[in-house]
């Protein structure tokens, strides 16, 4: 059957009530996926530029057909980048058509992960606000596109630099729009308790599909019997266009949506970053002079679309308080090492922010440049849009370099931003007899006691090989030290929030020659070095520095804490001594810090059509139906170190998919704390993967505890804190994640992997909040590294990585709190050499 006789067989559904589509026209912003990132900011640039033209004529009366045209600028960085390279005669027309309305400001600046923390979103959401003062002019409305979920203080950034309502455009592949249901307004309560308005939103070129853009007919959420993608513009054109509207606002009376009025988004052309088009607003003025006394549809800019709901009264609209977990946000895994670049380089430029808050060392502008770099490595887009089915093509090899290229550049402005300002404040480079001192800085501002490093350079451990004693200067104390490495001098050291102390290495006169070490009578070690018992007679010499860590082949032992495993569950106990309570959940899966590995191998793996296909066919799943998993199987256990202040060991697992995985555990002597560095060395693999990290810790009693995530704003109790129908499964976060009973408070600080995995990994029907069991606790994952996307997402996940963890248990402590103890767990002293 062909299209004409299609036509002629559809019946067109009869609306029940007068409607008016309001029709909101941009272009979607993506800095990759069509094109070379240079290219897409040069057809933004001429997007402005055209429909500058378009508003121009019908402004001045030169086309009349052209009244009405609105353009919404999707993302402040367009405008930003067009004012860079306008001429002043375009920057005047440019003001004048935003304040005659004809051209809208979003004040979103780009459509963003969950990366940014909040002081990064604060700042770009101040961008366009700030222009528009320039020009006499307020910004009250933005708009995102492509991403489904933002982090609860994103609501606070919007409020607070003036913003009162944001129109999400929901792209529901692997994602899902909350609530419920689509086209739907709500109230966003933000922490601070103000309240944003929320239009929940229809995919982004919606429109396009309903057929308001001639020659642009889209078929993506719409499926219908008319089998095409595009057709010129003319009577069949109008025919589909015709039928998917009445469809769709009848369908819209069937669902009992309650306004005469919808909004959509749509496009100039029929592709994501897309021009502007004048056809448009032909075709709407020749639709409402056939249709319009029934189904009118008129041209709007976001904030009068806003205008126009707010007629209809806003005081029975629902109101949600907490999260809203972007399903998104998972690119951020595809490329693990580089995120671990851009979490160090944001830690970094707050470091920087501390150390010099009256800009006497480094400029605005410094610190701008890292920003930016941070800004354009955290937006949405992950790669090109054939980034799996031919990882090897040109353009897919060239914008992945360039998006990763951000995350380098942002550490090495920021490191360089931090050198200055440690050079500035007495700072010492290389140079002949430079003492043996070290400033160290607290940046936290809570008291910390730190293992703080204080490194060599090559040749001085031969300068002090008689041995040295750590001084602290301002009280004078010998501070207690241990070193495993020549070049690495390790003391324990506590510092207010703030504060700054000076140390120094006093070099030991010199050691008569060593006489050996003998054997001891009483250590339960055999002649193959294998220490699998415990000490009968735990004694040392009279004099002699003991460690208070005692480990074995199955466990260890300290003041604080008692850590057990085996060879098939990992670490199986995590004992707080302190309070007696376990720390390890009852129903766990699996053991502490197991790694788990996951690959879904499609029926012919070596075509890449089904590499891509089976991909396409896992939904909110990020695995497929024949998901094969491997856990981690421990191996061996070695000790690598152990002294007055801390003891190393290493555990080296077996599982399909790594060839070499060691956690290497550092558990201190004086308190109740572990940081973990997880090692592996991952196969590269083109099917869909993940990597996982068990977390299966409680703060000792799971049935009245609370887990709470650090979140940009302040911290959120995820499955508990959401907005209803948001994600489950997953959750970025910042410093990282806590366990809270009515007495304890585990810290895990997750400062190079931001994804937590929190929903079941098997694979079925997904839930979203609300739909889970009351009073249930989630499971916790660390999720390391993804490539399930059929589309964007790095195709291979294979190298060397390392990501540190760190576990640290103490009494209860207020919410508020969590955040900043987090924090100061991933953000251990600044340390530099000092000149003088």
């Amino acid at each position: 059957m062909n299209l004409q006789q299609q036509l002629e067989q559809s019946s067109i559904p009869l609306t029940a009530r007068k409607w008016t589509i309001y029709a909101i026209h941009h272009s979607h912003t993506d800095l990759g996926y069509t094109e070379r990132q240079e290219k897409i900011e040069q057809y933004h640039v001429d997007f402005i530029r055209q429909a500058l033209r378009i508003v121009q004529d019908a402004h001045s009366g030169a086309n009349p057909d052209w009244q009405g045209f609105r353009w919404t600028c999707e993302t402040f960085w367009a405008v930003e980048q067009f004012l860079q390279q306008a001429s002043a005669a375009e920057q005047r027309d440019f003001a004048e058509a935003v304040l005659r309305g004809d051209i809208e400001l979003s004040g979103t600046y780009l459509n963003m992960t969950e990366l940014p923390d909040y002081g990064l979103l604060s700042k770009i959401h101040s961008k366009a606000q700030a222009y528009a003062r320039s020009i006499g002019h307020q910004v009250d409305s933005a708009m995102t596109a492509d991403i489904n979920g933002y982090s609860w203080g994103y609501a606070d950034s919007l409020l607070q630099n003036g913003i009162r309502h944001l129109f999400s455009c929901i792209h529901t592949h692997h994602g899902m729009y909350p609530l419920g249901r689509k086209q739907l307004p709500f109230w966003w309560e933000s922490p601070s308790g103000e309240r944003l308005l929320v239009w929940n939103g229809e995919h982004y070129m919606f429109g396009n599909e309903l057929g308001l853009c001639p020659g642009a007919l889209g078929k993506y959420m719409i499926r219908d019997e008319f089998n095409h993608k595009l057709v010129e513009p003319g009577e069949i054109h109008d025919q589909i266009a015709n039928i998917r509207i009445h469809r769709y606002l009848t369908q819209l009376e069937v669902e009992q949506y309650p306004y005469p009025f919808v909004p959509v988004m749509l496009s100039g052309l029929p592709t994501d970053n897309g021009a502007p088009n004048s056809a448009i607003i032909e075709w709407i003025g020749q639709w409402n002079r056939q249709h319009g006394e029934q189904i009118s549809i008129e041209m709007v800019s976001l904030s009068q679309f806003f205008e126009r709901l707010k007629q209809e009264g806003l005081d029975e609209l629902p109101v949600h308080a907490g999260d809203w977990p972007d399903w998104w946000t998972d690119g951020v895994s595809s490329t693990p090492m580089h995120t671990q670049i851009y979490r160090d380089a944001q830690r970094t430029l707050r470091k920087v922010e501390k150390l010099d808050p009256q800009r006497n060392h480094v400029s605005d502008q410094e610190l701008e440049s890292v920003e930016q770099a941070l800004v354009l490595y955290a937006e949405h887009t992950w790669g090109y849009h054939s980034s799996i089915y031919e990882p090897w093509h040109k353009n897919v090899q060239m914008l992945e370099v360039r998006k990763q290229a951000h995350a380098a550049e942002a550490s090495r402005l920021a490191y360089r931003a931090l050198d200055a300002v440690l050079l500035a404040e007495n700072g010492a480079t290389l140079y002949p007899g430079r003492p043996y001192r070290f400033r160290v800085t607290n940046t936290s501002e809570l008291e910390i006691t730190e293992l703080v490093q204080l490194r060599l350079e090559g040749w001085e451990p031969d300068e002090l090989r008689s041995g040295v004693e750590v001084i602290r200067e301002d009280t004078g104390e010998v501070l207690p030290m241990q070193s495993s490495q020549p070049q690495i001098i390790i003391t324990e050291l506590t510092l207010k929030g703030l504060q700054t102390c000076m140390l120094t290495l006093r070099p030991l006169p010199q050691k008569s020659a060593s006489t050996g070490i003998t054997v001891s009578n009483t250590k339960l070690v055999g002649s193959d070095r294998v220490y699998d018992m415990v000490d009968i007679y735990p004694l040392m010499p009279a004099g002699a520095t003991a460690s208070s860590i005692t480990l074995s082949q199955h466990g260890l032992e300290s003041p604080f804490l008692s850590l057990k495993w085996s060879e098939a569950g990992g670490i199986t106990s995590w004992y707080d001594k302190e309070a007696g309570k376990e720390l390890l959940r009852p129903d766990a899966q699996y053991g502490a810090f197991t790694p788990v590995y996951e690959v879904t191998v499609p029926a012919a793996e070596s075509e890449a059509s089904e590499v891509w296909g089976i991909r396409s066919r896992m939904g909110r799943n990020r695995k497929g139906l024949g998901v094969q998993r491997s856990i981690g199987r421990l191996a061996s256990v070695k000790e690598l170190d152990n002294g007055p202040l801390y003891a190393t060991l290493e555990l080296r697992y077996q599982l399909q998919g790594i060839s070499y995985f060691s956690l290497f555990l550092k558990v201190y002597a004086k308190t109740s704390r572990v940081d973990i560095s997880v090692h592996f060395h991952k196969d590269s693999v083109w099917n869909p993967e993940n990597v996982y990290l068990a977390l299966p810790f409680t703060a000792g009693d799971s049935e009245q505890e609370t887990l709470y995530a650090d979140k940009p704003g302040g911290v959120v109790r995820p499955w508990r804190d959401q907005i209803p129908g948001s994600c489950l499964d997953y959750s970025a976060v910042q410093a990282g994640i806590a366990w809270q009973d009515e007495e304890r408070s585990l810290m895990l600080a997750t400062p190079d992997t931001p994804l937590i995995q929190l929903g079941s990994l098997d694979y079925g029907t997904r839930q979203v909040h609300t739909q889970q069991q009351p009073d249930t606790s989630p499971e916790t994952y660390a999720w390391l590294m993804t490539n399930y996307w059929e589309t964007n997402f790095k195709a291979t996940l294979g190298g060397f990585y390392e990501f540190q963890y760190y576990v640290a248990i103490g009494d209860k402590m207020p919410p508020a709190s969590i955040a900043s103890s987090l924090q100061g767990l991933i953000e251990p002293f600044v340390v530099t050499r000092s000149r003088d």
